[in-house]
């Protein structure tokens, strides 16, 4: 048994019956031994009460009035010394996003006792170990065969939507998304342009410009990135895109 004390744990969730039937379960788990300390109804609250007493662990809903839970969670492990992640949602399309923000574990409503003891035990295997007070730079969480990735923006060369989906191609290899490219395009941050409606690329990765193939019925233009992938350069974007191939060139 842990002589450690018990892990501190606020509850984040909008509904009141879901918050008490969570303090229950944390109550029934022994080992480790977790003590709520606080309950909160949105991202204000939360933080309101972080402000006074600084927790373990957060078991945190994701869809709530305001701030919902992931960008609560973006917000706070930017903190020197951010507190534990856990999401219980009662939605499961929000996986990869949420480890994204670094969470532990990511839990579907209803849940389970034993679900829960397991996310506080591997809260508990994390508990003391140090977090880097600069937070981690921008990254999107791929699925690959069953497995998560964190695929940092620098090996990031560009994004391409089709139909549906949006293609990451990075220096790994290559993964379809379900996410809007605009959304993807914010959370890759400053880094990369958008050289058409449907394709964005890094600015790193940019290699040449040139005349290439049709677009509407005119001569168009395409930028070659470093894998050797052309991708189309709309009108508008083409100014733009020169002077970033113009930037790549030695001096």
């Amino acid at each position: 048994m842990s002589e450690r004390p018990p892990l501190s744990v606020l509850i984040v969730d909008d509904e009141p019956l879901a918050r008490m039937r969570l303090r229950s379960l944390v109550e029934t788990c022994s080992e480790p031994p977790a003590q709520v300390v606080g309950e909160a109804g949105d991202a204000d609250e939360a933080i309101a009460l972080l402000a006074q007493q600084p927790v373990d662990l957060l078991l945190l809903d994701i869809a709530m009035p305001g701030r919902d839970g992931l960008k609560l969670a973006d917000e706070l492990r930017r903190r020197p010394v951010p507190p534990k992640v856990v999401f219980v949602t009662a939605h499961a399309d929000h996986a990869l996003r949420a480890f994204e923000v670094d969470a532990v574990d990511y839990l579907t409503k209803p849940v389970r006792r034993e679900r829960l003891q397991a996310a506080l035990l591997r809260v508990d295997e994390r508990r003391g170990i140090s977090t880097p007070v600069a937070p981690q730079g921008p990254m999107v969480v791929v699925s690959d065969r069953g497995r998560i990735l964190r695929v940092p923006a620098s090996e990031v060369l560009y994004l391409k939507a089709e139909q549906k989906y949006v293609t990451l191609c990075s220096a790994r290899g290559r993964w379809v998304l379900d996410d809007a490219l605009a959304d993807l395009e914010q959370r890759l941050g400053p880094g990369f342009l958008r050289v058409h409606r449907n394709a964005v690329v890094a600015l790193s990765a940019v290699r040449a410009l040139a005349r290439h193939g049709e677009e509407e019925g005119e001569e168009g233009w395409a930028v070659q990135v470093s894998n050797g992938d052309w991708l189309a350069v709309s009108r508008r974007q083409l100014a733009a895109v020169r002077e970033a191939v113009a930037a790549q060139q030695p001096r």
